[in-house]
């Protein structure tokens, strides 16, 4: 384990924080080695492990404490349609919703539970916006571990069912994610649970950053011009700018970087406000607002980390308001054909944005990532109704003029 302190830390001991700094840890790798195990023709053969197709850049040791639900490989769609409406027609879109329990976070709480039992976890705990919350419930059950979810009492009620139906303790709080966090800590310390929360242990970052493993194999070991993230914790964001430098040490590519852009909500943007500010690490967010549960974080551990990813590769940071998050969820379902949760919408809606301001040009490759399926969200408003019909006594056209 390597941190930003310099310190380094035995791999096979669970850990945290970086006892030093206080800042997060990152996992390191016999890189030769893999590289002789991860050719190009090698990854062709192992099409059916998902995830765990890399398995060499990953934490766990002994493949049997790998606990997997089908995590990763998913699709990197062409959306010409979509991306023509939005101005942008070589628009790519990295489908994680196709996930188990339906977002990206599967792929960090797989990592992290099978690290966890290999080192002897037999208790999670983790507070979350909702998804994560859901990812560790379902790896936590499937691996025979106990596990406590530390929710927002308004948390997507769909996230909460999903929680107690896979078997965890739900605690629902009063508050923010960072409230959440300290109710998780402090039930870590009378459980003896490990602490999941973003960025303050090193495993969960291992799966995400498969995202962008995938993402230079998806394009025949190439990156896009420009990857557009929805960033809460921005785990995702961090992992795949670790991958794609182990790529390139690996020989698989070589040193040219897509230009990484952080997506906010307007009403919680602390990222966005240190990114212009040209600040190191973001201060945390007074008054945090937004229908994207999952961009609803104050403050992320992981804020250097997330900044200097996107300035290293040339990249900004966007804040989108509520009203283009709400337009972009309905523009992709019918341009699209995807319903996205709030988050990924509000990806979505950086698009016009970028090239507004000359960040994004319209010949270039852009990735946005999906990282959810909007079903477990409260409907949007502004939806019109379904028009209700008597069978014994329908006039088609009557009824096609009043559904437009």
């Amino acid at each position: 384990m390597g941190s930003a302190s310099g310190a380094r830390y035995p791999a096979d001991a669970l850990t945290g924080l970086d006892p030093a700094d206080g800042r997060p840890l990152l996992a390191r790798y016999d890189l030769a080695s893999a590289a002789a195990a991860l050719t190009a023709d090698a990854l062709l053969g192992r099409r059916s492990g998902g995830m765990w197709r890399w398995r060499e850049l990953l934490p766990v040791r002994d493949a049997s404490f790998v606990t997997s639900l089908g995590e990763g490989s998913t699709p990197l769609v062409r959306m010409p349609r979509f991306g023509a409406g939005l101005g942008a027609p070589r628009l790519l879109v990295k489908a994680e919703g196709l996930n188990p329990t339906g977002s990206f976070k599967a792929r960090g709480m797989a990592a992290a539970v099978s690290r966890g039992r290999e080192l002897g976890v037999t208790s999670f705990v983790a507070p979350s916006a909702g998804n994560a919350g859901g990812a560790l419930a379902a790896y936590g059950a499937a691996a025979g571990a106990e596990v406590t979810v530390v929710m927002p009492v308004d948390a997507p009620e769909d996230n909460q069912v999903e929680a107690r139906i896979l078997g965890a303790r739900l605690i629902l709080v009063e508050g923010l994610l960072p409230d959440c966090g300290q109710v998780a800590a402090a039930v870590a310390d009378r459980l003896g649970a490990f602490d999941l929360s973003t960025l303050k242990e090193p495993y969960r970052v291992e799966g995400k950053k498969t995202m962008g493993l995938e993402l230079a194999e998806d394009l025949g070991w190439r990156l896009p011009d420009m990857v557009i993230y929805p960033t809460g914790g921005g785990t995702g964001l961090v992992g795949m700018w670790k991958a794609f430098a182990e790529l390139e040490a690996m020989g698989l590519i070589g040193p040219e970087r897509p230009r990484m852009v952080g997506v906010q909500a307007a009403g919680c943007a602390p990222i966005v406000r240190a990114f212009e500010e040209g600040a190191e690490h973001a201060t945390p967010w007074e008054d945090a607002q937004t229908s994207a549960a999952g961009l609803r974080v104050p403050s992320a551990v992981g804020d250097a980390l997330i900044l200097d990813a996107l300035r290293r590769s040339g990249g900004t940071a966007v804040a989108v308001d509520e009203a283009s998050i709400m337009q972009m969820q309905r523009l992709a379902g019918r341009l699209g054909g995807t319903y996205v949760s709030p988050e990924s919408a509000a990806a979505l809606a950086a698009v016009p944005e970028l090239l507004a301001r000359g960040d994004l040009s319209r010949d270039e490759e852009v990735v946005v990532f999906d990282c959810g399926i909007g079903v477990k969200y409260p409907v949007p408003p502004g939806l019109p109704p379904a028009t209700v019909v008597d069978p014994d006594a329908l006039d088609v056209e009557v009824l096609v003029a009043a559904t437009g």
